[in-house]
């Protein structure tokens, strides 16, 4: 069994029960009415959130593989049902992903040379201990929490996205905000302590910083005729100047140091009920009564 407490541990998950981890195949499909650069009409902005779609299904492949070894030795119930709850998540998230993919390859991208790449860097991972590899997954799902409710907090971050992009981003900033705490949870039953998680946030950051803008990188250069040192510029200050989409995110970030912190310290569930019944709309209608589930 896992350890039921630790040093900062609660000694049960602590995911609001107003909140079900439930995973949902939407069935999104892209193709030509997807505009070429559809975030802002941006070539820069565009190409960033094209590179962090690639990191997605094999990155939630290691945060399932991260969660799922402690699977069995969990003795919460709650947290038991919420492990199954993420790990089907998870696997519709790579699902619906490939999908976006599959549309970013169709526009010439590179994208099997970039996994490739990113196979390396996550083999690297998987050789770390078991534990460490849950602290990496912790880590960056804060990452991704923080980023999920910026994007259902701004009105103007999900305006900026076309049509027929915004509902992927938005379901699945839900789900993301819906099991925000779950490798925390684990992570904190099976012993974690304070130092191995916010090592592993400054160097998943680091690390997730310099794969992102190396597939950003990459991608624009396959796409040099549309490079602007005006949209670049323009680019980089809506993400990273003053109340960027990424650079509003800092204190977020640090609040991961905080002795004590938990993923649920600040409760946003009411952005899950308030998009809910807007992004469930878009299911695809083969999957409205029931999911193909696809559990790697």
């Amino acid at each position: 069994m896992l350890r039921t407490k630790t040093a900062e541990s609660q000694p049960v998950a602590r995911t609001p029960d107003n909140v079900a981890i439930k995973p949902q195949r939407m069935g999104f499909e892209f193709g030509e009415k997807v505009p070429h650069y559809w975030l802002n009409n941006s070539y820069t902005l565009s190409h960033t959130m094209n590179a962090l779609s690639v990191l997605f299904p094999k990155g939630e492949q290691f945060f399932v593989d991260s969660v799922r070894h402690y699977q069995k030795a969990i003795d919460d119930p709650k947290l038991k049902k919420e492990v199954r709850g993420f790990i089907g998540q998870e696997a519709m998230h790579s699902l619906e992903h490939e999908a976006m993919n599959q549309h970013v390859r169709d526009q010439g991208m590179p994208v099997e040379e970039l996994e490739q790449h990113l196979d390396v860097v996550l083999g690297i991972a998987r050789k770390l201990p078991k534990r460490h590899q849950l602290a990496i997954t912790c880590a960056l799902e804060h990452m991704t929490a923080m980023m999920a409710d910026m994007l259902l907090e701004r009105d103007d971050v999900r305006e900026d996205m076309h049509e027929t992009m915004r509902p992927l981003w938005v379901w699945h900033a839900i789900e993301e905000t819906e099991h925000k705490a779950v490798a925390y949870d684990v992570f904190q039953q099976a012993g974690g302590t304070y130092g191995e998680r916010t090592f592993y946030l400054a160097f998943s950051t680091a690390a997730l910083g310099v794969m992102s803008t190396y597939f950003t990188t990459r991608m624009m250069l396959n796409d040099p005729g549309h490079f602007s040192l005006k949209d670049t510029a323009r680019g980089m200050w809506r993400m990273w100047g003053r109340n960027g989409t990424f650079s509003s995110l800092i204190p977020t970030w640090l609040g991961y140091f905080k002795p004590g912190f938990h993923p649920w310290d600040q409760d946003n569930s009411e952005l899950i009920a308030r998009f809910k019944a807007e992004i469930d709309a878009y299911i695809a209608p083969e999957f409205k009564t029931g999911n193909r589930r696809t559990l790697q």
